[in-house]
């Protein structure tokens, strides 16, 4: 079992490593399931859908559904649905980013996008990554291109202690002055004008007057790893929410057609609200199950009965006890990395969760001989909220919030447990069967 739980844990380390961009996860998310004999559908084509069979359909290059259809009648067996997000906290480059100062240095104008821990974002090496937009013959429907830059091309340096004595006191980042990487040095044979352009030119080996917008945000350099005296923690960026949308996607391709059709959802946008036309609180999941009860049995009535039976596990990374700021938990209810996934709670429903879908999780867990562990706020602490409560304006499932234990959540690299990952790809996979 060692040796399965490390494997899936390296296959999680080389999937993120291979998707610096929300655009770049979903891509690698169809090859994989492709490979397993999914088929992709557009959303402007009419579907042909066999019960038993495998499809997904993406929106905006950066959300995705996968899904097997039931071999039971929808409207009785319902859907068995596992959410997650494909984005994570960062940086993305402004339009015209270039900066030049003293004629000097290069640095790029960027902005926050979610809520990152901003000082992990100093001093070490970075990289550019996400989607560029491209002419085309027809103006709707412009080219997309995937830019990855495989080399630590910037880094945004701290003011050194001499200059700053109160740095360690605890100072308000200003993020239109400070979080500007450095990119260059400036000579007599630096080529100012549009220099991102002719960099992502280069990089794609295109025109680069054929290049009219993008969508890029700066990454971390380097791979993640397992570390710990046994192996036993996973440290890399984007844990939170890759890891969950890598054990959806293994639990869905692994399982076998049931009565239920199991779906697997990867949104964008949950970072920053999920107010997105790919994000959770789109219409985007429920037009495409309305898509495929209609199908099979086309009236509304059948449609309202599948969503009453159906289930949704909201997936998304959970806060674990905090060794140094204990103070900041919860006195009972503490989440411990490698103690199992995390059901969570919240009095004001910012998670979903009821004694009813909580039971429902546990059960699950239980059967599959998984550990389960709780987490709720510290009272005087109000926490974030996630895809679940934002999914119930569009679909009222019955449902459940839980994650993954982990800490540095929101860091440029956070740490998660190897353990835990394979757990919770397991209470997946037990889902799936019901």
């Amino acid at each position: 079992m060692l040796e399965q739980k490390n494997k899936l844990a390296n296959d999680l380390i080389d999937y993120i490593d291979a998707s610096p961009s929300p655009f770049h996860a979903v891509r690698n998310i169809k090859a994989a399931l492709i490979k397993r004999g999914f088929k992709e559908l557009l959303a402007e084509n009419k579907w042909d859908l066999r019960r038993g069979s495998k499809y997904f359909i993406s929106k905006n290059e950066s959300s995705i559904i996968a899904f097997v259809t039931g071999m039971g009648n929808i409207e009785e067996t319902g859907f068995r649905v596992v959410a997650a997000h494909t984005d994570s906290p960062s940086l993305k480059i402004k339009p015209a980013p270039e900066i030049y100062i003293k004629d000097k240095y290069l640095k790029l104008n960027t902005e926050v996008y979610g809520g990152a821990i901003l000082h992990t974002w100093f001093d070490r090496p970075l990289s550019i990554a996400g989607r560029v937009s491209l002419k085309s013959n027809n103006p709707l429907k412009p080219i997309s291109k995937y830019l990855n830059v495989k080399s630590p091309i910037a880094i945004i340096p701290s003011v050194a202690i001499h200059l700053n004595r109160e740095i360690n006191q605890g100072q308000k980042i200003e993020n239109q002055k400070v979080l500007m990487p450095l990119l260059a040095m400036i000579d007599k044979h630096f080529e100012k004008d549009a220099f991102l352009q002719n960099l992502i030119a280069a990089e794609l080996k295109i025109d680069a007057a054929d290049i009219l917008d993008f969508d890029l945000n700066l990454t971390n350099y380097g791979k993640g790893m397992l570390i710990g005296l046994n192996n036993e923690f996973i440290s890399s960026g984007k844990l939170d929410d890759l890891a969950m949308v890598h054990a959806g996607i293994q639990a869905l391709i692994d399982s076998k057609p049931t009565d239920a059709t199991q779906v697997m959802v990867c949104f964008d946008n949950e970072e920053v609200g999920s107010l997105s036309k790919q994000g959770a609180g789109s219409p985007f999941l429920s037009n495409v199950l309305q898509r495929i009860c209609q199908h099979f049995k086309n009236d509304f009535e059948s449609f309202n009965r599948a969503i009453a039976n159906s289930f949704l596990i909201s997936a998304d990374m959970a806060h674990a006890i905090h060794p140094n700021y204990q103070e900041k938990h919860d006195p009972i209810n503490n989440p411990v990395i490698n103690g199992g996934p995390v059901i969570k709670i919240n009095a004001n429903q910012k998670y979903t969760t009821d004694s009813d879908s909580s039971a429902v999780y546990e059960m699950l867990c239980r059967n599959a001989n998984v550990p389960v562990q709780k987490y709720v706020n510290h009272s005087d602490i109000k926490g974030g909220s996630t895809l679940g409560s934002v999914s119930s304006g569009q679909l009222d499932f019955r449902s459940v919030d839980i994650g993954n234990p982990m800490l540095a959540m929101h860091s440029i690299r956070e740490l998660g447990g190897v353990d835990d990952h394979y757990w919770v790809m397991k209470s997946f996979a037990e889902f799936y069967r019901y």
